[in-house]
């Protein structure tokens, strides 16, 4: 039996990791896993990079980033799989819309208003839970395509996710991106309201992925490749509604996110409660773990992250750059592991990105595989071609 140390953040999208556990799928494929829970991003970065953890629930930026030496100490890392896309909100604090004259359901429309026209008389603080993450990206994307200039017209704060209620409880910040269940805590205590998804702003955004330390992962092949299958099983069970139950009361364990399981299921179904009076809202496709090819890491999506880190200027991006993160993703491992059970992955390593609105037939081993719709909320369309 092979023991394989990884690192965990409490948040419902550790569900796949908790699930290969729990479940057995790990141990199916001769391998036994121990969780290790953490409090924030940079402690399961360091872990990873000095070889506490064998592997990591990781935030897919940070992986870039790390390897780029960008965020702490550098490592070389290797993604063969996405854990999941979409799982993030984003919302308002209670004080702040009634600083600004809102009522607890105001639109996202009417949000980006009163930020745009500096109603509040000083930067509106946002919280994010690291700094090279999906909620960081997305949230400055989604001002930009609001008219909100997200060096000039907000702060944003880098606070772990299971310190957000208190930051929010106490006046820290105004608003925040941050995984679930966090924002449905804060919305429980009365002190914020969800006004967006992740999934309005980009509808196949990658959130988390399984990150491995390169040198481990070259010396274990085999015990990777029973990972990723019993991994990609876990995924399955994870999306099938008919586990919900089973699945939220698994996360909502001590030694997992130590909450209720009804708010963790919340995050599971899409049925999020918005406000503090109640106000409910089905959002489809909110989390998604296995649908499409969703646990297939595109090169596509990695370059997408590393334009956005040049676009707001924390890189000059050089060919080399680019070199080094089409080695960080890992979609020949993927084949490798996976192919054997039969199951149809896709022929191409990157697509465009941001071009479906409905599920479309794509290029595939067996030649029955349908990705997800993927849009952006501005509809712009991402060509890797045009940056490689």
């Amino acid at each position: 039996m092979t023991a394989i140390r990884i690192g965990f953040i409490p948040l419902v999208d550790a569900a796949p990791l908790v699930a290969l556990k729990e479940i057995g799928f790990a141990r199916e494929e001769g391998i036994e896993v121990s969780l290790h829970r953490e409090i924030s991003w940079s402690n399961i970065r360091d872990k990873l990079a000095v070889g506490l953890y064998d592997a990591s629930h990781l935030l897919a930026p940070m992986a870039l980033a790390t390897n780029l030496g960008l965020a702490g100490p550098p490592a070389d890392l290797v993604v063969p799989y996405v854990l999941n896309l979409n799982g993030d909100v984003v919302c308002a604090t209670t004080d702040f819309l009634h600083a600004v004259g809102l009522p607890a359901n105001a639109s996202p429309s009417a949000i980006s208003e009163k930020i745009r026209a500096g109603t509040l008389g000083r930067p509106v603080t946002f919280g994010v839970p690291f700094f090279f993450s999906t909620h960081h990206f997305l949230l400055r994307y989604w001002l930009a395509a609001e008219g909100i200039d997200p060096a000039k017209d907000v702060r944003i704060e880098v606070i772990p996710p299971p310190l957000m209620p208190e930051a929010i409880a106490n006046g820290v910040i105004d608003g925040m991106m941050v995984g679930e269940p966090w924002g449905s805590v804060s919305v429980d205590m009365g002190t914020a309201s969800i006004f967006l998804s992740a999934t309005d702003i980009w509808a196949g955004a990658p959130e988390k992925v399984f990150g491995m330390r390169r040198r481990w992962t070259e010396e274990n092949a085999d015990a990777v490749h029973a990972l990723l299958r019993a991994l990609y099983r876990a995924s399955n069970w994870a999306q099938d509604p008919g586990n919900r139950v089973t699945l939220s009361e698994l996360l909502a364990k001590e030694s997992y996110l130590d909450l209720s399981a009804e708010v963790i299921e919340r995050a599971l179904s899409g049925a999020l409660t918005r406000t503090p009076q109640g106000l409910q809202e089905r959002v489809e496709r909110f989390m998604v773990f296995q649908s499409g090819a969703s646990s297939f890491p595109w090169l596509s999506q990695a370059l997408w992250f590393l334009d956005q880190m040049e676009r707001w200027g924390f890189m000059k991006v050089t060919p080399e750059h680019r070199r080094l993160v089409r080695n960080i993703m890992a979609p020949n491992l993927y084949r490798e592991s996976l192919s054997p059970l039969g199951i149809d992955v896709p022929s191409a390593n990157a697509k465009l990105e941001g071009s479906l609105s409905e599920p479309t037939p794509a290029a595939s081993a067996a030649g029955r595989l349908f990705l997800d719709p993927d849009r952006f909320c501005d509809g712009a369309i991402f060509d890797p071609d045009l940056v490689a």
